[in-house]
């Protein structure tokens, strides 16, 4: 009678069951996986889309176009939005330590400064309107000093939140050999889920609170009001976001990561394309309604 001897934690019988063999690793990989591929193209097309808006935007900052609605918070904007691609790397190859706690407090961090940005910028359109009334004591709070105080505040909240997280309970790197059998995901457990879900409740609350005011918003008479713009770019990401959560928990392994990714990717461009390709296209091709003539006709 043969005997029988149980396989190391870490290998596999083969189909024979004559002799163990090692169990697959599953991760992204950047080799030979083509979802890798796929999120490196998207995101590097997108960083150097980021990249050419900003351009513009520099080489024709003094127009009206980009003065309106603070072109300070549109470069901050820009940034974090670049910050937030860039962040999709850390999700890419085998994980570690070092990359688990970095994924996502990165993108937390950034998306909350651009929705902080967003809505600054928003109820700066509301601010801008109500001074523009005879006598409006809004007046005394057009300027940058509130705008700068609700990025900072707003970002400094999200930058805490992922402080005591990896200060308390940090995202570490885990081989799970129970998921799958013959397979060994390479993946990050968060640590603490609390914390996790937190962060991503806390970016919803921001994109939230900018939608309801952009949606009020939206039909105030300006030009460059870029509140209509704003309402469609949160009402994407709020839409993103409460598909991927669901997706996210029903899938494992490599593609709950590809979830995300997808996710950030879908969402910074929705900010991207919403808010800022509108612009480019009336600066680029349509010059004449670049002017404070433009305005001024279409105000009265």
């Amino acid at each position: 009678m043969e005997n029988c001897l149980k396989c190391p934690i870490y290998e596999w019988p083969n189909n024979e069951k004559t002799m163990c063999i090692e169990k697959q690793t599953e991760f992204l990989s950047y080799e030979g996986d083509s979802l890798t591929l796929v999120f490196i193209v998207l995101s590097v097309v997108s960083i150097l889309l980021v990249t050419v808006i900003i351009g513009i935007f520099i080489s024709f900052r003094d127009t009206p176009l980009v003065k309106a609605n603070n072109r300070n918070l549109s470069f901050i904007l820009l940034f974090s939005i670049k910050l937030s691609f860039f962040s999709v790397f850390l999700f890419l190859g085998r994980p570690s330590d070092i990359t688990c706690m970095l994924r996502q407090t990165s993108f937390g961090i950034s998306f909350s400064i651009a929705k902080s940005s967003v809505l600054a910028k928003t109820i700066m359109v509301c601010i801008a309107f109500k001074a523009s009334k005879p006598n409006s004591p809004w007046r005394k709070w057009l300027g940058f000093k509130i705008t700068y105080f609700i990025v900072i505040i707003c970002s400094f909240i999200q930058f805490l939140i992922s402080a005591i997280w990896l200060g308390l309970s940090p995202p570490f790197m885990e081989l799970n050999i129970l998921s799958e059998p013959g397979k060994i995901i390479v993946q990050c457990n968060e640590g603490s889920v609390i914390a996790f879900y937190i962060v991503l409740s806390y970016m919803g609350l921001l994109a939230s609170v900018s939608f309801i005011v952009a949606f009020l918003a939206r039909t105030l008479p300006d030009s460059f009001n870029e509140a209509k713009y704003i309402t469609f770019s949160m009402l994407l990401f709020c839409s993103v976001w409460i598909t991927m959560i669901p997706a996210y928990l029903s899938t494992k392994g490599k593609y709950m990561v590809a979830v995300e990714i997808f996710a950030i990717i879908t969402s910074s461009c929705g900010l991207l394309f919403c808010i800022f390709l509108p612009k480019c296209y009336i600066i680029i091709f349509k010059p004449k309604r670049n002017t404070k003539q433009y305005l001024l006709g279409n105000n009265k």
